[in-house]
């Protein structure tokens, strides 16, 4: 390789080369996205610059701030004069290039050489497209471009079958999906309203249009279709591109208009002959019913309509080009051949007739799709250039603005619904006590913040709840059905620990009106009175949190001495279990992990009992050795849990967000005893699991709806946004402010 790998540490700037807006082009739009999204996760340790390239000289765009280089396709000096300013500007630590055949000048982009071999930072090149059986020229330049590159990108794995077949390159490559807007998995019902075609039976094909696209074979497979379904519209969305506009002009358009007219189908087929914001890009989809993909092109390996239809949840019909065939499995949509009108027919009546087959389509394609949100794509980006510079962790204290949709979505009248299907409330589910005692902490939470009064009608409905589900006896019981019927048979003393939580931290905040907080004192008193005898360390452990925090409120030496009792039963039952590699309460973990340890440090904070303190951190650390791997924070996983024995093997699967709050609740009361033992530097990597430092590199947060997915499997998150997992994630948001 002729350039050095470099490196340099703190906030770092990487340069991207390639097309850029307002210049109209696939690569542009691309660039603008990933960047952005490179921005919006890792700044400020990570910015951006742009070095734009212009077609033939020209400088009639009016490029942002961040275009703070220009050169010329067609200018082979511009290439060197780049190269020698990036080597000099100390800024920029690393150079990404994003590549495609006719972006640069010369034969085959053979001037991008000239750039690579002047550079001396490190560089990136992803390439958007690869020729399989290249003439020898276009080989031998793909090859060095290769040769030069430190690290390549391609967006699929048949990319990596034809670099090594047909280029001979197998080192340094890496498979980075091309990215996706995250959009909430919805029905077509609310676009097709918004596009005024509420009654019809909609398919769309979207992108610049010109010859190649075969959008004239969709067109000639339509008859039979609006036989059968007379009110179907297929939407040809997006202007002419450029090249084609200026050397042909309309004439493809004027094509397809001719033959729609011809085959009586002018009341079928529209045209929006205009270029697309993304927001109406992801309204025309989200109308859909199902997604045309009419390319004719065999050799396409990467295609960004087709994962953009994917990624908003839509059954696909598509030619077999490359990108294709790896992403339209069966299960997602139908493959059809090149110029078959009556294959497209038999495809699109197929699904069109059975809502059962176009649903699961629906599903298939969204859930496959979740790695390749844009802040995912960012974060394989990140690691990628970590191989070759320094980046500091600066950004993973610029956590996201606090988001209440979800938390509102959530939230009838009554009370927090537990499940969702996806993103919408399954009133079906009910309500439970475990959860609206978390919704009431998270809403006090947020009114403490900054006193909005949006929370307190949702404090009282939580607060509403639990008095609602307590007996004469001051019992708290767990589940009450969709028609708001306790069901007296479904006792949780888990729940009702967590509800004496909620009330004690509701007690102990002065910014709460006092007609709330007195309310909060009387069913946590009532439910303390109560005759019971708890026997999970769980439930014990929520109660000194609750009491210890009640205790601040209205302190007695009463509320002491219970709080005593039932710690000393923690540390009883860890020392009945402790052991020279075990140092934990019970002979396994499961979920919920931490909050046993940050009782006794909570109970220590106001007692200075030592024991409380040694067992406390003894517990944590312990966790923190099971838990982070390489710097990252692996939950337990549900799947098989992690038992005490020989190998104390763990589960990895089925991570869940609620691990994650009890583990941040902790680390930061450890951090408020230890301050120099870095504790809360292990929280600030443990909230990092929620935006994709985890073990499937994914977001678990979402913070397009506000929700929080309910874990992380073997290979994907799962895609409900329940009631549990997005309070686990907005409680452990708000413990950073």
């Amino acid at each position: 390789m002729a350039s050095q790998i470099g490196s340099s540490s703190g906030n770092s700037h990487i340069l991207f080369l390639g097309t850029y807006p307002p210049r109209e082009c696939g690569i542009a739009t691309f660039t603008k996205d990933l960047t952005t999204a490179i921005e919006k996760k890792f700044s400020p340790s990570l910015k951006i610059k742009i070095a734009a390239v212009n077609k033939n000289g020209s400088n009639m765009y009016n490029y942002p701030e961040s275009v703070v280089y220009k050169i010329s396709d067609s200018e082979r000096g511009d290439y060197v004069r780049l190269a020698r300013e990036v080597n000099s500007d100390d800024s920029i630590s690393c150079v990404c290039i994003q590549h495609e055949y006719g972006i640069f000048g010369g034969n085959y982009g053979s001037y991008l050489l000239d750039f690579l071999r002047e550079v001396t930072k490190p560089v990136i090149v992803t390439f958007h497209s690869l020729l399989p059986r290249p003439n020898p020229e276009i080989r031998e330049v793909t090859r060095q471009i290769a040769e030069y590159a430190q690290e390549i990108v391609i967006m699929n794995r048949k990319g990596i079958e034809i670099l090594k077949n047909d280029y001979e390159v197998t080192e340094n490559v890496t498979v980075i999906p091309h990215g996706i807007p995250n959009v909430a998995f919805n029905s077509q019902k609310i676009s097709k309203k918004r596009l005024g075609l509420k009654d019809r039976v909609i398919i769309s094909s979207f992108g610049m249009v010109g010859p190649g696209k075969g959008y004239e074979e969709v067109i000639r497979s339509l008859p039979s279709v609006v036989e059968k379904f007379p009110n179907l519209t297929y939407l040809i969305v997006g202007q002419t591109h450029p090249v084609v506009r200026k050397n042909e002009g309309e004439n493809y358009r004027n094509f397809l208009e001719q033959t729609a007219k011809d085959l009586g189908l002018t009341n079928n087929v529209k045209f929006y002959n205009r270029y697309l914001s993304l927001a109406e890009i992801i309204k025309f989809l989200s109308a859909s019913d199902v997604y045309m993909m009419s390319n004719q092109n065999p050799n396409q390996i990467t295609s960004g309509p087709l994962v953009y239809s994917m990624g908003v949840g839509r059954a696909i019909i598509s030619t077999p080009f490359l990108h294709a065939q790896e992403e339209v499995t069966p299960g997602r949509g139908f493959l059809t051949s090149f110029g078959s009108s009556k294959e497209f027919s038999d495809s699109l009546l197929t699904i069109l007739s059975d809502d059962e087959l176009r649903h699961t389509m629906e599903k298939n394609n969204y859930l496959a799709t979740r790695r390749m949100i844009w802040s995912n794509v960012a974060l394989s980006y990140k690691m990628l250039f970590e191989k070759h510079i320094l980046i500091s962790s600066d950004h993973e204290l610029n956590l996201p603005k606090i988001n209440t949709r979800h938390l509102l979505r959530l939230t009838n009248k009554f009370g927090m619904v537990q499940f969702t299907k996806h993103l919408r409330p399954d009133i079906s589910s009910g309500y439970t006590l475990d959860d609206n005692a978390r919704a009431l902490h998270a809403s006090a939470m947020l009114y403490s913040r900054n006193r909005d009064p949006e929370m307190i009608p949702l404090i009282k409905i939580y607060l509403n709840y639990i008095s609602y589900v307590q007996n004469a006896e001051g019992k708290l019981f767990n589940v009450v059905d969709k028609h708001r019927n306790v069901i007296f048979d479904e006792y949780s003393e888990e729940a009702e620990g967590r509800a004496i939580e909620a009330l004690g931290y509701i007690c102990s905040l002065d910014s709460i009106p006092r007609d709330i907080r007195g309310m909060a004192e009387i069913l946590l008193l009532k439910t303390v009175e109560a005759p019971h005898s708890y026997s999970s360390p769980r439930t014990v452990a929520s109660t000194v949190i609750g009491l210890c925090n009640y205790n601040r409120y209205r302190y007695s030496e009463s509320m002491l001495a219970r709080i005593r009792i039932m710690c000393d039963f923690l540390v009883s039952i860890y020392r009945d279990h402790v052991s020279e590699t075990w140092k934990w309460f019970e002979p396994y973990l499961t979920y919920d992990n931490s909050k046993l340890s940050g009782a006794l440090l909570h109970a220590y904070m106001q007692t200075q009992e030592r024991d409380y303190l040694d067992v406390g951190i003894s517990s944590l650390d312990f966790l923190i050795g099971k838990q982070f791997e390489n710097g990252v924070f692996v939950p337990i996983g549900q799947r098989e849990w992690c038992h005490k024995g020989a190998d104390e093997a763990r589960s990895y699967f089925d991570q869940q967000p609620v691990e994650a709050a009890s583990k941040i609740f902790s680390l930061l009361l450890a951090h408020q005893i230890f301050p120099d033992r870095g504790y809360k530097e292990r929280a600030v990597g443990v909230i990092q699991w929620f935006f994709g430092k985890n073990t499937l590199c994914q977001s678990v947060y979402n913070d397009t709806t506000g929700g929080c997915h309910d874990g992380l499997g073997e290979q994907t998150i799962n895609l409900n946004q329940g009631a549990e997992s997005t309070l686990a994630y907005l409680m452990s948001r708000l413990s950073f402010d």
